[in-house]
């Protein structure tokens, strides 16, 4: 009899956490949605500005923008970006395990800083001795186009005040609801300015000059890129936490088959039993 409480209380534990998946599965489907959205939405402008970029500062040369010099990488700042909250698979130990490793190649050449956002990244980055220059530890996903817009502007004081000499991001990039795609990239410099006649033999004639519009569009350009690495990383993250509750629902349900299943065999096991002790003493009072 202890048996057959401890399975049903089993069973209606299960059944609740099952619930609870399931919710948490649903809420994850329409965050994922609004992710996504402005993902799509803003991928045109991520993709092709850096394009637009590179013609411009090709007809206005290097000096235009100190934010195309090139530096040998004595100082190097790494933003890491992972989610606040788990229950989304591997989709943070993943990312940490290679941001990690990039980082220690890196200090092995260069002095590195961090950024991180996320409270998996600054709990996992405490425990070793990179300094930390700027830290978001709680609600990524509610952060603020001003809050990121700040963040880009502090990585251009960094970089134009020679305090660093390159900057990189490492996040996970949203490419399919199955996996996420582990990505770094680099913040600064910006787009290396090409040979003279390698884009266009022919510069045309613009208003205002080239420099004064390349100088407009690169604290734009990194704005947009900041954008990006956080929106994809909040996309990949829903979708990683949608695969992983419904994974967990289903195991819910296959657990629960095997409970019921072992169930129903104690109670034949003892119903059977019980049966035979009447026979017995039947057949006995019957000699």
């Amino acid at each position: 009899m202890p048996a057959l409480i401890d399975l049903r209380r089993r069973i209606k534990s299960v059944k609740n956490t099952q619930q609870i998946t399931q919710a948490m599965k649903t809420v994850s489907t329409a965050k994922f949605k609004k992710a996504q959205r402005t993902v799509f939405e803003g991928r045109p402008e991520w993709h092709n500005l850096p394009g637009l970029l590179e013609r411009i500062s090709s007809w206005a040369g290097r000096q235009a923008s100190p934010l195309l010099d090139r530096r040998e990488e004595k100082k190097v700042l790494v933003m890491v970006i992972t989610s606040d909250k788990g229950l989304c698979g591997a989709f943070n130990s993943n990312l940490l395990a290679h941001a990690h490793a990039f980082v220690r190649e890196k200090a092995g050449r260069s002095e590195v800083s961090l950024v991180l956002a996320g409270k998996k990244a600054v709990n996992f980055f405490r425990k070793h001795p990179y300094r930390i220059e700027w830290v978001y530890a709680d609600k990524v996903e509610k952060l603020a186009l001003a809050d990121l817009k700040d963040l880009a502007h502090f990585l251009m004081r960094q970089y134009v005040y020679a305090k660093v000499d390159a900057v990189y991001a490492v996040y996970n990039e949203f490419k399919s609801i199955l996996a996420p795609r582990i990505t770094v990239a680099q913040i600064l410099p910006l787009v290396r300015p090409s040979e003279e006649g390698a884009v266009d033999s022919w510069p045309p004639d613009s208003e205002p000059e080239a420099d004064l519009i390349l100088k407009c569009l690169l604290p734009l350009y990194l704005e947009t890129q900041i954008y990006h690495c956080f929106f994809e990383s909040l996309a990949a993250e829903q979708a990683a936490r949608m695969m992983a509750m419904e994974n967990a629902t289903k195991s819910a349900e296959d657990l629960i088959s095997d409970l019921v299943l072992d169930l129903n065999k104690i109670r034949q096991a003892l119903i059977t039993k019980e049966l035979l002790e009447i026979m017995t003493a039947v057949e006995a009072m019957a000699k």
